[in-house]
């Protein structure tokens, strides 16, 4: 199955090409097309993750492309563990969010398009992660954006929409910059695309410390704005104003999985810079507890998700930069599948109450029992209770952390972890437990078994995910991922008992908390809220850092354009309108002293002897 990789992605692009042509005559029936295609693609890639586990080592496919000079820029693909991993990820989820979207999506107009952008989205995402290069990989990273913009923006009737997707469009590509850079100061330097040339270059000292670091930080600007670290993060809470399909596969397993994914895909280089290393850890630690702040006091059911998703990627970036490859990439696997399942269940709610304010809502869960418990599930996986996927990924990262002796940033995560507790289970208990809200609510339902299957799967990997890599049983996972080269993958830590007491401990009192605040009211969030306006103020709006972009960035851009507006339109044209009308006043005066009439003529000879005279006059004869 390994040497036919390359018929995983032509899958979803078959989708496309097919719905795109034919979507007008399918309409809701492109749907199937888009599932049934996707379900062979889920098939070939899980077929190669198995095949995958008995090996021990497969060297990339690539052809030539482009010769320049002596220099051949080939294409191709590679089946490394975490590619392997990836494609089984990636086309899990997609599938599942396909099928799930038929129900959520029935009765609108452009449901073919939206699985047209949809099935583009997934193509793009496999064909990065097979990419074994860097060229390769930039192209299809630039689709990944392209696809996110359609579909952030599928609803460009409405403005919030509009912005969202432009946004996002921009700030990614601030980040992108990042990477292009990279990719040619990497090819000047090694004379490759190729991952591997990169790293022998790396490993036998043909890059010098200051260019490797360089290189990383670039690369590593590029991840801060797809997987939305601080500060181009802010553009990954208004994406949730696409579809909530859209927003559990931004959020799980492409847009902002690619920026974890790159940075693991290229670990090699960023483990040979320290100081790389550190910027990787610090910007996730202030990340991930930056952002599980701001969820602490969100209202929005999708923007409260979208701010953990932020914090969890910062979790990512933490255990990567804490020379924790496994931790990193051990918890990408978990969050995709309980952030998928709390996207759809939240989308499954949305659908019954058809509102997003969690202020509103209360009690569902007696009206919707399977969605609440599957919620329930995703939030004690978030929260990293045993023994869920989440408590053994979140295990691995704080192990790590301590093991690499980051002990600043160790605590960070052991404060994020209790964030992450109160916040989702305040979620939980606004919108499932209590008395309802609002008299609307009596009319919610259960939504269609084909919006339920899907989380009900994604329930089952929540719960058990986390057993291929524990330090009860066998760490199975790491030990597959770490196969290749030692230098290539940091550390894999020991079980420590007081970290995971610790783990347990915090992530308790947080629900704990929650409990407290939203069940049995004995702590009053309100008074809280007038106790510590200012603290209040400034977490739900985000720390302003929307605001202070719009002040600094944006009206300053917008400033500096109107300067220049007014620069160009009255210096620079005004110069060549001058200069032009000189050119027709010299033409007009020499028109009408050359018209024919020997009258003009004489007068103009009559003139000019008065002037030479009154010049004599007036210098007394010297002219010199």
């Amino acid at each position: 199955m390994i040497d036919n990789v390359w018929l995983i992605p032509l899958f979803p692009l078959a989708a496309f090409v097919l719905i795109l042509f034919c979507g007008r005559w399918l309409k809701e029936e492109s749907a199937w097309v888009g599932v049934v295609l996707m379900l062979g693609s889920f098939i070939l890639a899980t077929m190669t993750l198995l095949e995958r586990l008995r090996l021990d080592e497969v060297e990339p496919v690539v052809f030539e492309w482009l010769a320049i000079g002596d220099r051949i820029i080939t294409m191709g693909y590679d089946v490394t563990p975490l590619n392997a991993l990836m494609l089984f990820i990636v086309t899990l989820v997609s599938l599942l969010v396909h099928i799930y979207a038929r129900g959520y999506m029935a009765g609108d107009d452009r449901i073919a398009v939206f699985y047209a952008y949809l099935a583009l989205f997934t193509f793009s995402m496999l064909g990065l992660v097979l990419s074994p290069n860097l060229l390769q990989v930039y192209i299809f990273w630039e689709l990944v954006g392209v696809c996110s913009f359609l579909l952030i923006g599928f609803y460009y009737y409405k403005p919030e929409a509009r912005a969202a997707a432009k946004k996002a469009f921009i700030m990614t590509r601030i980040g992108d910059v990042g990477l292009f850079v990279a990719i040619i100061l990497l090819f000047w330097h090694v004379g490759s695309f190729e991952y591997r040339a990169i790293f022998d270059a790396v490993q036998n000292n043909e890059l010098s410390s200051g260019m490797i670091t360089l290189a990383a930080v670039l690369i590593f600007i590029a991840a801060i704005g797809k997987s939305g670290q601080f500060p181009l993060h802010s553009w990954l809470p208004d994406a949730m104003e696409g579809p909530t399909p859209v927003s559990a596969l931004i959020h799980a397993a492409t847009m902002v999985a690619a920026g974890v994914y790159l940075v693991a895909a290229l670990f090699p280089l960023f483990s040979a810079s320290p100081l790389a290393m550190d910027v990787v850890a610090y910007v996730g630690a202030f990340t991930a507890i930056f952002a599980a702040s701001i969820g602490l006091v969100q209202n929005d059911i999708k923007r409260l998700l979208a701010y953990s998703t932020v914090s969890q990627l910062g979790y990512m970036m933490l255990a990567l930069g804490a020379a924790g490859y496994v931790a990193g990439v051990f918890h990408l696997m978990t969050h995709a599948f309980f952030k998928a399942l709390l996207f759809l269940a939240a989308g499954s709610v949305i659908h019954a109450v058809h509102t997003q304010d969690i202020r509103h809502m209360g009690g569902l869960f007696g009206r919707m029992k399977l969605t609440g418990t599957l919620f329930f599930i995703g939030c004690l996986a978030i929260a990293g209770i045993p023994p869920l996927s989440g408590f053994f990924s979140k295990e691995e990262i704080l192990l790590t952390a301590w093991a690499d002796g980051r002990i600043g940033v160790f605590w960070v995560a052991v404060v994020t972890a209790f964030m992450t507790a109160f916040y989702m289970f305040r979620l939980f208990f606004m919108v499932f437990t209590g008395a309802p809200r609002d008299m609307a609510l009596s009319k919610a339902h259960e939504s269609p078994v084909v919006m339920t299957l899907p989380m009900i799967v994604l329930g089952v990997l929540s719960v058990f995910g986390g057993f291929v890599h524990t330090h009860w049983i066998g760490t199975y996972l790491g030990e597959w991922l770490t196969s290749g080269p030692a230098f290539t993958y940091g550390i894999v830590p020991h079980s420590e008992p007081w970290i995971l007491a610790v783990a347990l401990l915090v992530s308790l009192a947080g629900i704990g908390l929650a409990y407290l605040m939203y069940v049995k009211q004995s702590v009053s969030a309100e008074r809280l809220a007038e106790r510590y306006p200012g603290v209040y103020r400034t977490l739900l709006n985000k720390y302003y850092v929307d605001e202070a972009y719009q002040a600094t960035f944006v009206n300053g851009l917008k400033g500096l354009s109107r300067l220049l507006t007014y620069f160009d339109r009255y210096v620079v044209e005004g110069g060549v309108r001058l200069a032009a009308w000189t050119a027709r006043a010299v033409g007009a005066l020499g028109a009408c002293m050359q018209n024919g009439q020997v009258q003009t003529y004489g007068l103009t000879v009559i003139a000019g002897l008065v002037v030479i005279i009154l010049a004599f006059l007036l210098t007394g004869g010297y002219l010199g």
